[in-house]
Protein backbone atom coordinates (compact mmCIF):
# COMPACT_ATOMS: atom_id res chain seq x y z
CA UNK A 1 0.00 0.00 0.00
CA UNK A 2 1.35 3.43 -0.94
CA UNK A 3 2.53 5.64 1.90
CA UNK A 4 2.10 9.38 2.33
CA UNK A 5 5.24 11.46 2.84
CA UNK A 6 5.28 15.21 3.46
CA UNK A 7 8.14 17.36 2.16
CA UNK A 8 8.41 20.97 3.34
CA UNK A 9 10.90 23.22 1.49
CA UNK A 10 12.12 25.74 4.07
CA UNK A 11 15.31 27.13 2.57
CA UNK A 12 14.02 30.55 1.52
CA UNK A 13 14.68 33.91 3.13
CA UNK A 14 11.22 35.45 2.77
CA UNK A 15 12.59 38.80 1.60
CA UNK A 16 9.15 40.27 0.89
CA UNK A 17 8.34 40.12 4.59
CA UNK A 18 11.00 42.75 5.32
CA UNK A 19 12.25 40.79 8.34
CA UNK A 20 15.73 39.80 9.44
CA UNK A 21 14.42 36.34 10.30
CA UNK A 22 13.68 33.87 7.52
CA UNK A 23 9.92 33.71 7.13
CA UNK A 24 9.56 30.17 8.45
CA UNK A 25 10.88 31.28 11.85
CA UNK A 26 8.67 34.33 12.34
CA UNK A 27 6.52 34.02 15.49
CA UNK A 28 2.84 33.19 15.11
CA UNK A 29 0.83 32.75 18.31
CA UNK A 30 4.03 32.15 20.24
CA UNK A 31 5.44 29.49 17.90
CA UNK A 32 7.64 29.67 14.78
CA UNK A 33 5.55 29.81 11.62
CA UNK A 34 6.73 26.40 10.45
CA UNK A 35 5.67 24.81 13.74
CA UNK A 36 1.99 25.00 12.84
CA UNK A 37 2.33 22.92 9.68
CA UNK A 38 4.66 20.45 11.39
CA UNK A 39 2.22 19.98 14.26
CA UNK A 40 -0.67 19.21 11.94
CA UNK A 41 1.24 16.67 9.86
CA UNK A 42 2.69 15.07 12.98
CA UNK A 43 -0.83 14.55 14.33
CA UNK A 44 -2.13 13.09 11.05
CA UNK A 45 -2.15 9.29 11.41
CA UNK A 46 -2.12 8.73 7.63
CA UNK A 47 1.15 10.61 7.19
CA UNK A 48 4.15 8.25 7.44
CA UNK A 49 6.98 10.79 7.48
CA UNK A 50 7.59 14.54 7.40
CA UNK A 51 10.77 15.90 5.83
CA UNK A 52 11.91 19.52 6.20
CA UNK A 53 14.57 20.78 3.77
CA UNK A 54 16.50 23.78 5.10
CA UNK A 55 19.41 25.78 3.71
CA UNK A 56 22.89 24.29 4.27
CA UNK A 57 23.91 27.40 6.24
CA UNK A 58 20.72 27.57 8.33
CA UNK A 59 21.91 27.95 11.93
CA UNK A 60 18.46 28.86 13.27
CA UNK A 61 16.64 25.54 13.02
CA UNK A 62 17.85 24.20 16.35
CA UNK A 63 16.97 27.46 18.10
CA UNK A 64 13.59 28.12 16.51
CA UNK A 65 12.22 24.70 15.62
CA UNK A 66 9.54 23.41 17.93
CA UNK A 67 10.74 20.79 20.39
CA UNK A 68 8.79 17.65 21.14
CA UNK A 69 7.33 17.08 17.69
CA UNK A 70 6.57 13.60 16.47
CA UNK A 71 9.55 11.39 15.68
CA UNK A 72 8.31 11.18 12.08
CA UNK A 73 9.86 14.65 11.42
CA UNK A 74 13.33 14.66 9.79
CA UNK A 75 15.49 17.60 8.72
CA UNK A 76 17.76 17.78 5.67
CA UNK A 77 20.18 20.70 5.21
CA UNK A 78 20.09 20.42 1.43
CA UNK A 79 18.23 23.51 0.30
CA UNK A 80 18.92 24.70 -3.25
CA UNK A 81 18.87 28.02 -5.07
CA UNK A 82 15.22 27.61 -6.07
CA UNK A 83 12.14 25.96 -4.65
CA UNK A 84 12.30 23.29 -7.34
CA UNK A 85 15.95 22.54 -6.52
CA UNK A 86 15.16 22.32 -2.81
CA UNK A 87 12.28 19.90 -3.38
CA UNK A 88 14.34 17.78 -5.75
CA UNK A 89 17.21 17.61 -3.26
CA UNK A 90 14.73 16.51 -0.63
CA UNK A 91 13.36 13.80 -2.89
CA UNK A 92 16.86 12.50 -3.55
CA UNK A 93 17.56 12.44 0.19
CA UNK A 94 14.51 10.33 1.02
CA UNK A 95 15.03 7.82 -1.80
CA UNK A 96 15.84 4.99 0.65
CA UNK A 97 12.50 5.52 2.42
CA UNK A 98 10.13 6.24 -0.47
CA UNK A 99 8.86 3.76 -3.04
CA UNK A 100 8.20 4.95 -6.58
CA UNK A 101 4.43 4.78 -6.09
CA UNK A 102 4.41 6.46 -2.66
CA UNK A 103 2.72 9.84 -2.47
CA UNK A 104 4.71 13.01 -1.78
CA UNK A 105 2.84 16.01 -0.36
CA UNK A 106 4.86 19.19 -0.85
CA UNK A 107 3.69 21.92 1.52
CA UNK A 108 4.80 25.51 2.05
CA UNK A 109 6.41 26.20 5.42
CA UNK A 110 4.53 29.51 5.39
CA UNK A 111 1.01 28.06 5.19
CA UNK A 112 -0.02 27.67 8.83
CA UNK A 113 -3.78 27.52 8.19
CA UNK A 114 -4.02 24.04 6.71
CA UNK A 115 -6.64 22.04 8.61
CA UNK A 116 -7.02 18.32 9.15
CA UNK A 117 -10.27 18.46 7.17
CA UNK A 118 -8.47 19.92 4.14
CA UNK A 119 -5.67 17.38 4.44
CA UNK A 120 -8.13 14.48 4.58
CA UNK A 121 -10.04 15.92 1.60
CA UNK A 122 -6.82 15.99 -0.42
CA UNK A 123 -5.80 12.46 0.53
CA UNK A 124 -9.28 11.05 -0.11
CA UNK A 125 -9.56 12.80 -3.47
CA UNK A 126 -6.16 11.80 -4.83
CA UNK A 127 -5.09 8.51 -3.26
CA UNK A 128 -6.49 6.56 -6.22
CA UNK A 129 -5.87 9.23 -8.87
CA UNK A 130 -3.69 8.41 -11.86
CA UNK A 131 -1.80 11.73 -11.72
CA UNK A 132 -2.20 13.54 -8.41
CA UNK A 133 -3.10 17.14 -7.79
CA UNK A 134 -3.24 20.03 -5.40
CA UNK A 135 -5.40 22.13 -3.14
CA UNK A 136 -6.63 25.27 -4.90
CA UNK A 137 -9.45 27.81 -4.75
CA UNK A 138 -11.41 29.37 -7.64
CA UNK A 139 -10.51 33.01 -8.20
CA UNK A 140 -13.20 35.35 -6.96
CA UNK A 141 -11.69 38.79 -7.61
CA UNK A 142 -11.51 40.58 -10.93
CA UNK A 143 -7.99 40.42 -12.34
CA UNK A 144 -6.21 43.47 -13.73
CA UNK A 145 -3.01 43.36 -15.78
CA UNK A 146 -0.78 46.39 -15.13
CA UNK A 147 1.41 48.27 -17.55
CA UNK A 148 4.88 49.63 -16.78
CA UNK A 149 3.34 52.66 -15.05
CA UNK A 150 1.11 50.52 -12.83
CA UNK A 151 -2.00 51.52 -14.70
CA UNK A 152 -4.55 49.00 -15.90
CA UNK A 153 -3.55 47.59 -19.27
CA UNK A 154 -6.53 45.25 -19.47
CA UNK A 155 -8.89 43.08 -17.44
CA UNK A 156 -8.20 39.36 -17.50
CA UNK A 157 -11.14 36.91 -17.65
CA UNK A 158 -11.16 34.78 -14.53
CA UNK A 159 -13.39 31.97 -15.82
CA UNK A 160 -11.78 28.65 -15.00
CA UNK A 161 -8.91 30.23 -13.08
CA UNK A 162 -7.87 28.79 -9.72
CA UNK A 163 -5.31 29.96 -7.18
CA UNK A 164 -2.88 27.16 -6.35
CA UNK A 165 -2.27 26.23 -2.72
CA UNK A 166 -0.40 23.43 -1.02
CA UNK A 167 -0.06 20.58 -0.29
CA UNK A 168 0.59 19.47 -3.86
CA UNK A 169 0.50 15.69 -4.04
CA UNK A 170 2.18 13.46 -6.62
CA UNK A 171 3.77 10.02 -6.80
CA UNK A 172 7.43 9.96 -5.80
CA UNK A 173 8.78 8.74 -9.16
CA UNK A 174 6.62 11.10 -11.22
CA UNK A 175 7.49 14.16 -9.17
CA UNK A 176 11.21 13.41 -9.21
CA UNK A 177 11.15 12.91 -12.98
CA UNK A 178 9.18 16.14 -13.47
CA UNK A 179 11.58 18.22 -11.40
CA UNK A 180 14.65 16.67 -13.02
CA UNK A 181 13.35 17.56 -16.47
CA UNK A 182 11.81 20.93 -15.59
CA UNK A 183 13.17 23.77 -17.67
CA UNK A 184 13.63 27.14 -16.02
CA UNK A 185 12.33 27.39 -12.48
CA UNK A 186 8.77 26.11 -12.05
CA UNK A 187 6.97 28.01 -9.31
CA UNK A 188 5.25 24.92 -8.00
CA UNK A 189 5.34 21.16 -8.39
CA UNK A 190 2.16 21.02 -10.46
CA UNK A 191 3.76 23.18 -13.15
CA UNK A 192 6.65 20.72 -13.46
CA UNK A 193 4.23 17.78 -13.73
CA UNK A 194 2.15 19.68 -16.31
CA UNK A 195 5.28 20.08 -18.44
CA UNK A 196 5.36 16.28 -18.81
CA UNK A 197 1.89 16.37 -20.35
CA UNK A 198 -0.16 15.48 -17.28
CA UNK A 199 -3.21 17.31 -15.91
CA UNK A 200 -3.17 17.48 -12.09
CA UNK A 201 -6.52 17.44 -10.32
CA UNK A 202 -7.74 20.55 -8.50
CA UNK A 203 -9.08 19.78 -5.01
CA UNK A 204 -11.02 22.60 -3.33
CA UNK A 205 -9.01 24.30 -0.61
CA UNK A 206 -10.04 27.14 1.66
CA UNK A 207 -9.15 30.80 2.08
CA UNK A 208 -7.72 30.06 5.52
CA UNK A 209 -4.92 28.09 3.85
CA UNK A 210 -3.21 31.33 2.86
CA UNK A 211 0.51 31.67 2.29
CA UNK A 212 2.27 34.19 4.53
CA UNK A 213 3.96 36.56 2.09
CA UNK A 214 3.53 40.07 3.52
CA UNK A 215 3.46 41.33 7.15
CA UNK A 216 -0.32 41.83 7.14
CA UNK A 217 -0.78 38.13 6.31
CA UNK A 218 0.53 37.25 9.77
CA UNK A 219 -2.27 39.21 11.40
CA UNK A 220 -4.90 37.35 9.41
CA UNK A 221 -3.32 33.98 10.17
CA UNK A 222 -3.19 34.85 13.87
CA UNK A 223 -6.90 35.66 13.85
CA UNK A 224 -7.70 32.35 12.17
CA UNK A 225 -5.66 30.29 14.64
CA UNK A 226 -7.10 32.16 17.63
CA UNK A 227 -10.60 31.45 16.34
CA UNK A 228 -9.67 27.76 16.08
CA UNK A 229 -8.43 27.77 19.66
CA UNK A 230 -11.64 29.38 20.93
CA UNK A 231 -13.76 26.85 19.04
CA UNK A 232 -11.80 23.95 20.55
CA UNK A 233 -12.23 25.43 24.01
CA UNK A 234 -16.00 25.76 23.70
CA UNK A 235 -16.65 22.46 21.93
Amino acid sequence: MSKFHVLIPAAGTGSRMGSELPKQYLPLNGKPLIHHALSLFSAASRISAVHVVIAPDDHLWREYSAAGLDAKVSVHALGGATRAATVLNGLEAIAPQAADDDWILVHDAARPGLSMAMLDRLLDSLQDDAVGGLLAIPLADTLKRADAGQRVANTEPRDGLWQAQTPQMFRYALLKKALRQAGGAPTDEAQAVEALGYSPKLVPGELRNLKITYPQDLQLAEAILLADAREQTTS
